[in-house]
């Protein structure tokens, strides 16, 4: 969805639940809502290994993708190191095929290495490990014949079809707010996402950076993406709304306080720090909803659009 400002809109999608059963209805309703209200993208989280009941976005994406013909669907992020990079670079040019080209690929380091053990993964080279599996995508998703020797990979010859129907592959976003991390977003990606659990004002301060690099490395903003997940509970009384949302995001976090995190605002709030991003340079901004999805999108749509 592009504002009357030129913001564009992307809308989280209800994944995670509490009550550890689907309800298919519900998010069939949901998506082709989302696309017939005019949002521009909808997207999904990766956590694999949770207590939650939580759906693993690829598989998700597909399902998806087949109810509806317009919106685009990303992961905000993978956690690379815990994929295989040829096996998911060959899942995620399936999907965009069948999508008719409409992911959108999220791709993070994370925040340690706790979970490593349980896929058969070292610990140590962990950002080493990280740009090589881009690499070896990329080279699978371009090339007719991939050849890459790596320190963790190796192509001989590799040979992958289909390739993505985007070219030359699906936009690929990152995450990350260390120095390190924004640099190889200007580096090796086509975006850059700031995440929800970071507080807007930690977000301004990374647009800042990202931008200076783009400037550095003679890129143009108008080719990068820049956008920032803004989780929210939107509400005519903010301690009702920040009550809602504290308690959506100590579930999906396991507990911790969460007090600090996310944006629990009155419309004419949200319409506030909407444009404060746009001014520091985010093009887009994806809406997350912490509960009650389809109530707070109907609220986004009635009191808050109109007034961007």
């Amino acid at each position: 969805m592009k504002t009357k400002n030129g913001l564009r809109l992307g809308i989280s999608l209800p994944q995670s639940f509490p009550e550890q059963k689907l309800d298919h209805a519900y998010l069939r309703e949901y998506v082709t809502k989302a696309e017939s209200l005019g949002f521009e993208d909808g997207w999904l989280t990766e956590s694999i290994l949770s207590k939650n009941f939580n759906l693993e976005p690829l598989t998700y994406i597909a399902y998806l993708a087949a109810l509806t013909t317009r919106l685009r669907f990303g992961v905000a992020v993978i956690i690379l190191n815990t994929r295989n990079p040829v096996q998911l670079a060959k899942a995620l040019s399936n999907i965009d095929q069948l999508s008719n080209g409409r992911v959108i690929v999220g791709l993070g380091i994370g925040g340690n290495s706790a979970h490593y053990p349980a896929f058969g993964i070292p610990s140590g080279r962990r950002v080493a490990r990280y740009e090589e599996a881009i690499r070896v995508m990329k080279a699978l998703w371009t090339e007719e014949s991939a050849n890459l020797k790596g320190e963790f990979w190796h192509l001989d010859g590799a040979r992958m079809q289909p390739k993505p129907l985007q070219k030359p592959h699906m936009p690929l976003i990152f995450g990350g707010h260390s120095e390190p991390a924004l640099r190889r977003a200007v580096k090796l990606g086509d975006g850059w996402m700031a995440a929800g659990s970071t507080s807007t004002d930690e977000s301004l301060v990374s647009l800042k950076q990202i931008r200076g690099y783009l400037a550095d490395a003679g890129r143009s903003e108008k080719d990068f993406w820049l956008s920032k997940r803004l989780y929210l509970a939107v509400d005519d009384n903010e301690s009702h709304a920040r009550e809602r949302l504290s308690a959506a995001l100590s579930h999906q976090y396991g507990g911790s306080d969460q007090s600090q995190v996310g944006l629990a605002a009155t419309p004419s709030h949200l319409v506030d720090v909407l444009g404060t991003l746009q001014e520091a340079g985010a093009q887009h901004v994806l809406l997350n909803p912490a509960g009650d999805h389809m109530k707070q999108m109907d609220l986004l749509m009635d009191k808050v659009i109109p007034q961007l």
